[in-house]
């Protein structure tokens, strides 16, 4: 039995407790757990920001910046090689 099969057995076996059932009818109990999960997204987001917010205080590029940068001279520098060679 592969890991996976064996945490989808137990977690069947876990949401047939009636204790669990309950719990899973409590509506503030679901707020929660939406709530949590959605957590590491919104901890991302924000630390994004305030990276994005302190590199532009500083007058400093963010790493997508710099990407966006080198796109532009790499498609420069092909323009350039175009028309030299005419």
């Amino acid at each position: 039995m592969s890991l996976k099969d064996r945490l989808f057995a137990e977690g069947m076996k876990f949401s047939q407790n009636p204790a669990v059932g309950k719990l899973l009818a409590d509506e503030r109990f679901m707020r929660l757990a939406v709530a949590a999960m959605s957590m590491p997204g919104r901890v991302a987001t924000f630390t994004t920001d305030q990276k994005e917010r302190f590199a532009k205080e500083m007058g400093l590029a963010t790493a997508d910046e710099v990407r966006d940068l080198k796109r532009q001279v790499a498609a420069l520098e092909d323009s350039l090689r175009r028309l030299e060679r005419r």
